[in-house]
């Protein structure tokens, strides 16, 4: 068992837990006059996507610069000693245990049991990667979903802060979050399988354990049917957009 990532992910919880407690109050009410005039469910709310923000755009660069540039991960996948793909994982690890404390602390269990299960799925899946060296390049592939994440953020900005759901802004921001979370999430699926089919046999995969192999099916299989499902309320979310602006046109050409 390796323990040398472990400083990570506590850096990185505890650098969360002050993004969302500390800095993102702080800076908000600098940033925006209306922070303050926004309700506690809102204020709560507000201060977790300041910290999911800054952990996807952090994370989001390592992770893509991983699969594309690091030899020693794709020459192999399972047991590569990439020191940057295990940070990354740490550092989402931390994040992740921290947003699942706010959530717990601050969201009724009704609400917030789904975001907790993919949390719990995710934690389960990195600590192996952390302790015992498994599937780095397979946890960085997994991570290219934090791509769409800041476009998923904003567009609840902008709808607290009062945009109107028909500005060009806020659908271009919708087009973007739909369009960058199937492409990261949903168009990546048959590649991912295919890339753990291609292993799955080796040597290098024997020599994990079985909980290791079911972490990694359970894993992957639980979290894709999780992003088909936020995928189909995006995608519905994101042609009432563009068929309310369609509507908006013709009414003004109709004047």
């Amino acid at each position: 068992m390796d323990t040398q990532y472990v400083p990570v992910v506590l850096a990185s919880f505890g650098l969360s837990v002050g993004m969302y407690y500390y800095l993102s109050p702080v800076l908000s009410a600098l940033l925006y006059d209306g922070y303050r005039k926004l309700s506690e469910v809102q204020l709560v709310d507000w201060n977790t996507r300041a910290a999911s923000t800054l952990h996807s755009v952090l994370v989001s660069y390592m992770c893509v610069y991983v699969l594309l540039y690091d030899e020693d991960s794709k020459e192999n996948p399972v047991w590569c000693k990439c020191r940057l793909a295990k940070i990354t994982c740490a550092i989402t690890t931390g994040y992740i245990l921290a947003d699942t404390l706010v959530m717990l602390r601050h969201f009724p269990l009704s609400e917030s049991v789904f975001y907790i299960l993919h949390h719990l799925c995710a934690i389960y899946a990195y600590t192996y990667t952390l302790l015992y060296g498994t599937l780095p390049y397979f946890a960085n592939f997994r991570l290219l979903a934090e791509v769409s994440t800041p476009f998923v953020n904003l567009r609840w900005i902008l709808d607290v802060t009062g945009y109107s759901k028909g500005s060009l802004f806020v659908i271009i921001n919708g087009l973007m979050m739909c369009f960058s979370f199937f492409m990261v999430r949903i168009a990546v699926m048959p590649l991912y399988y295919y890339m753990m089919y291609m292993v799955w046999g080796t040597s290098e995969f024997y020599r994990l354990s079985f909980g290791m192999r079911l972490a990694w099916v359970i894993t992957s299989v639980g979290l894709d049917i999780i992003n088909v499902f936020w995928f189909s309320k995006i995608f519905r979310g994101a042609k009432k957009l563009v068929v309310l602006k369609k509507l908006e046109l013709n009414n003004k050409k109709a004047a």
